[in-house]
């Protein structure tokens, strides 16, 4: 009787034994690994506040445009994903014929470009006149312009709360990495405002500087601001068009600009050397040569008498999409592209007497706030055919919001009694502080948000 007593214990106690090892093991599988960022920016637990009764809803992938539109909204849940996993063989198994990519939902998906903007006293994040990277152009309070509640605005999502801009952790998301921003004058306009941005996370302000000593102005095309506590660099490269511009000389013996739609722009080698990458085109596509196309593009060797600026930016774009999906590693290196910025004159253009002066208030209601040029749809296709992932910060509608934010006639110092011609206005860059601070507040909400793609860095 006490044989059979411990042979039915002896049992018994292999059996737990048995089945302790399954949970073990089925916990070990499910375990997160690396997501998205975490292998490469230092983690800060950013609480992102989602409405509690938001609904969770299926979403789609997409085959290479990392929406940041879809994220999570908790910040300490984690995805499992393969340890080893490449970021393109993630995406590429996730894809489908609507091009957005899959985030796991934890308290359901917030879209970060559909929303409205919301009075916030704590704004802006940098006052007036205190950056010294704000060039002329865009100072607007310094050259005059008296009214300040376009300042005071900050881009609230519908269903989800931005995480708080915080200069220090974007810094230390940064530590040890070149953050580059390529392209025209208006991201020479962001470029300006993430430099005041990140000066707010400095103690001590001289441990940033441009490392040419040069000072920022629209004349100059190349600018690398270090950050001696982190290691770090945030630089722009001037590239009006991502593509080759050149010129050639015509029966007369003048010369005239062209655009290579099939040559990459002669600073590519200054992208490959970035972390992150920033890019834009769009508003040099409307201006003059450009958009009549008389004797201006050329593919290969063949100068095309005329052709269609449209079609022209669409191969443009893919000739750039062609050089990141040759020359980027994603596993190393991560890609934004930021969407057209809307400009907002009235009677007019830009050479044409349009105007935007007077203007206090952004746009509540009215058909413009849905207008989504040409140019996006454009960008979207091409992304979406691209082999390396590349995330869209789609700014458009937000910014056709914001009539209000432009420098109209405060480009220039109006003080002192100067007299200032009102016939050429700028309204379609930015003031600073003002818009463009959303748009960096974008990409680090991206960097703070978890994905469920994976990346090695």
């Amino acid at each position: 009787m006490a044989s059979n007593n411990r042979y039915t214990l002896t049992i018994f106690m292999l059996l737990i034994l048995f089945l302790l090892s399954i949970l073990l093991i089925s916990k070990r599988s499910l375990e997160p690994s690396l997501s998205l960022y975490r292998s490469f920016f230092s983690q800060a637990h950013v609480a992102l506040n989602s409405p509690a009764d938001s609904a969770e809803t299926p979403t789609e992938s997409r085959q290479s445009n990392i929406s940041v539109s879809e994220v999570f909204v908790e910040e300490d849940k984690e995805t499992p994903v393969a340890q080893n996993e490449s970021f393109v063989d993630n995406h590429n198994n996730n894809k489908n014929n609507n091009g957005d990519v899959s985030f796991e939902r934890v308290n359901g998906a917030c879209d970060l470009y559909m929303g409205s903007w919301v009075k916030d006293e704590g704004y802006p994040v940098y006052r007036p006149g205190s950056c010294p990277y704000v060039d002329g152009a865009f100072d607007c309070q310094m050259n005059g312009r008296r009214d300040s509640s376009y300042l005071r605005w900050r881009w609230k999502p519908d269903d989800c709360d931005l995480p708080r801009f915080n200069a220090t952790d974007f810094l230390e998301r940064l530590r040890g990495k070149r953050l580059m921003l390529v392209g025209d004058s208006m991201n020479r306009n962001q470029f300006e405002s993430l430099l005041c941005l990140l000066r707010e996370g400095l103690t001590n302000k001289s441990r940033m500087y441009e490392i040419y000593g040069h000072k920022i102005t629209k004349g100059r095309g190349y600018y690398v601001f270090t950050f001696l506590d982190y290691n770090c660099t945030v630089e722009f490269v001037r590239s009006h068009f991502l593509v080759k511009e050149g010129v050639r000389i015509n029966g007369q013996g003048d010369s005239n600009p062209t655009l290579s739609v099939d040559q990459i722009d002669k600073t590519a080698n200054k992208w490959k050397r970035a972390d992150i990458l920033v890019f834009n085109t769009g508003h040099w596509w409307v201006h003059g040569k450009t958009a009549r196309g008389k004797n201006y593009f050329k593919e290969g060797d063949y100068l095309y008498p005329k052709f269609d600026a449209v079609e022209a930016y669409r191969r443009a774009l893919k000739t750039w999409g062609k050089w990141i999906d040759d020359n980027i590693k994603p596993s190393k290196q991560l890609v934004f592209y930021r969407g057209y910025s809307s400009a907002h004159f009235r009677g007019g253009d830009w050479d044409s007497g349009g105007s935007c002066n007077g203007e206090t208030e952004p746009i509540f209601n009215g058909p413009f706030l849905d207008s989504y040029p040409l140019k996006m749809k454009i960008v979207e296709e091409v992304i979406q055919e691209m082999r390396n992932p590349v995330i869209l910060l789609n700014v458009t509608r937000l910014t056709n919001y914001r009539k209000d934010g432009h420098p109209s006639i405060y480009g220039q110092n109006v003080t002192d009694g100067k007299k200032i011609s009102r016939r050429r206005q700028d309204c379609s860059h930015w003031c600073l502080p003002g818009v463009p601070d959303a748009w960096n507040e974008l990409i680090y909400a991206t960097l703070v948000f978890k994905q469920t793609v994976s990346i090695q860095w």
